[in-house]
């Protein structure tokens, strides 16, 4: 966690996702006003923390959620892309077998990435 406090102002800028990109254009309103309520900065935060906290072992979705097993699903998961696309978690393309048997994509945060 003291990495993202350290980041400071930097973490700011790149935690506040517009919140078009929280609602399809297609949606109805009530979508779009609960996309303008929601606080994405601190459930991004709190992902790429538990991303951070499993080192340069990396992660898989299942291990995320049971981290913040007190959040919803779709709420953890969603921020998986907006992550990616500041380039705060690399994803490579490999895979271990999740709990339904099913392989899912290790996920690493940039500090831990280990084929740098």
């Amino acid at each position: 966690m003291s990495i993202i406090k350290d980041m400071g102002e930097i973490a700011d800028d790149l935690f506040n996702t517009p919140a078009y990109k929280l609602a399809r254009s297609r949606d109805p309103s009530t979508s779009h006003d609960a996309a303008d309520a929601l606080d994405v900065s601190k459930m991004e935060r709190l992902v790429l923390s538990a991303i951070i906290s499993f080192g340069k072992d990396g992660c898989i979705s299942d291990d995320v959620l049971n981290t913040l097993s007190h959040h919803r699903y779709s709420t953890v998961t969603a921020r998986y892309k907006q992550l990616k696309e500041k380039d705060l978690v690399i994803v490579d393309g490999t895979k271990r077998k999740g709990s339904s048997g099913r392989q899912q994509l290790v996920m690493w945060s940039k500090d831990n990435y280990p084929n740098v």
